[in-house]
């Protein structure tokens, strides 16, 4: 491991916190893609499948941020246990309601209930923050997170989809929610690392929600539109190999993309960026939108791998310093609730990207779907460019990005 990574976990407890939130991320990328599995092994109904993995990720959109909220207010241990308990009690629900073949509505409530789960990644660069906070090891922190995320991406639809077809149909999801219980309750254990709530009456009535803060709310619009990239390249891709005949290679395919991102991430928690985050942001943007062009000219499998492992490159360096952007302009008694809003963007924008490109195909042909995800990266430069002058502003009371913080600690040094 690289020497910023092994400096990242001389912290007592980061390793025990970093990998029970590697377990609790996993049902992110196994329970939709498992219930869609599942149910279509059941039934075949593939329409059913693909409106309760909507489902799930709706609800875990509306009420992601809301959870995150009593985090920051009462502590991850208080607040995470009961939510997670709900959520697995949903999941239980649906897997025995899929089995015995109990009516439709019972499966769309027992997948709303789903919605419950915590965001986990926030709670682990929440502590992250709380140990390096002003300090360049954050940068680190935050990359070696974003790698965390796409391996769990690249190995957890394989592993659910894997266990439903060849084990029986519940196995994905089943394991998913073990996944979760194992490492939220693992987390929550640990208590030395766990971030100090902040009461409500700490800071007042107009601290009531993060998403007041001008900044947060362009990044997060801007991540509806960069999360419509992301489900439109998953749905297109699928049906691009249907189409070529090979549609067992689309999840090798998308494997290659989320392995773009995680190696940007990694080189790039080994370097110490300078400047502010605002223009680094901004060009990454630009440069997923510009990377969604080469989509639209693939005529054969191994040229999309490419295309989309180069496409992966601009992701993880833009969602680490959408971090820093976060930290910059959200009170720190909303760090968690913040983080959750962004991933709350991508899921809307997820489900709006699918949704959409699924209708492209139907009508114009998986070729023709590409275009979903370059019109959507140009709508994410568009307001990444409008809202600039709101981003480039930080909130009031904020101690700056962790690049100004190092670039002043080494000037005290200096003098």
């Amino acid at each position: 491991m690289p020497s910023p990574y092994r400096a990242l976990f001389a912290a007592p407890g980061s390793k025990g916190f970093s990998a029970a939130g590697f377990l609790g991320r996993m049902p992110l990328s196994m329970m939709g893609i498992g219930v869609v599995t599942m149910i279509s092994e059941l039934t075949g109904r593939y329409g059913l499948a693909g409106a309760l993995s909507a489902t799930i990720a709706l609800a875990a959109a509306l009420a992601g941020p809301q959870v995150s909220r009593l985090v920051d207010q009462y502590g991850q241990r208080r607040v995470l246990r009961p939510a997670t308990l709900v959520s697995l009690a949903a999941a239980a629900g649906l897997l025995l309601a899929a089995h015995y073949g109990w009516p439709d509505w019972t499966l769309f409530v027992f997948s709303a209930g789903i919605g419950c789960v915590p965001s986990v990644g926030a709670m682990i660069r929440a502590r992250w923050a709380a140990l390096y906070r002003g300090t360049p090891q954050l940068h680190t922190a935050y990359s070696f997170e974003s790698v965390v995320d796409e391996v769990c991406f690249i190995f957890g639809p394989i592993i659910s989809i894997g266990l439903s077809t060849a084990w029986f149909p519940e196995a994905g999801p089943l394991l998913a929610a073990g996944f979760l219980a194992a490492g939220v309750f693992w987390l929550t254990a640990q208590r030395a690392t766990e971030p100090a709530p902040h009461p409500r009456e700490q800071h007042g009535r107009r601290g009531n929600s993060a998403l007041r803060s001008a900044g947060l709310q362009v990044l997060v619009a801007t991540f509806v539109a960069t999360g419509a990239i992301f489900g439109a390249v998953d749905v297109v891709t699928v049906a691009f190999a249907e189409e070529e005949g090979h549609k067992s290679a689309a999840s090798v395919v998308l494997a290659v993309y989320a392995a773009g991102s995680c190696l940007a991430g990694a080189v790039f928690g080994l370097l110490r960026p300078k400047g502010a985050p605002e223009p680094r942001w901004l060009l990454g943007v630009c440069a997923m939108a510009v990377s969604m062009i080469p989509l639209l000219l693939v005529g054969n499998l191994p040229f999309l791998a490419v295309a989309l492992f180069l496409a992966g490159l601009c992701i993880a360096p833009t969602m680490i310093t959408t971090m820093s952007l976060i930290e910059q302009h959200v009170p720190r008694a909303h760090l968690t609730e913040g983080m959750t809003w962004v991933s709350t963007g991508l899921a809307v924008g997820v489900a709006l990207g699918s949704s959409v490109a699924g209708w492209v195909i139907d009508a114009a042909g998986a070729r023709a779907g590409y275009g979903v995800p370059a019109v959507s990266g140009a709508v994410a430069v568009a307001v990444g460019f409008l809202g600039y002058r709101r981003l480039s502003r930080p909130a009031p009371g904020r101690g700056g990005t962790v690049e100004q913080h190092s670039e002043r600690d080494e000037e005290r040094h200096v003098a």
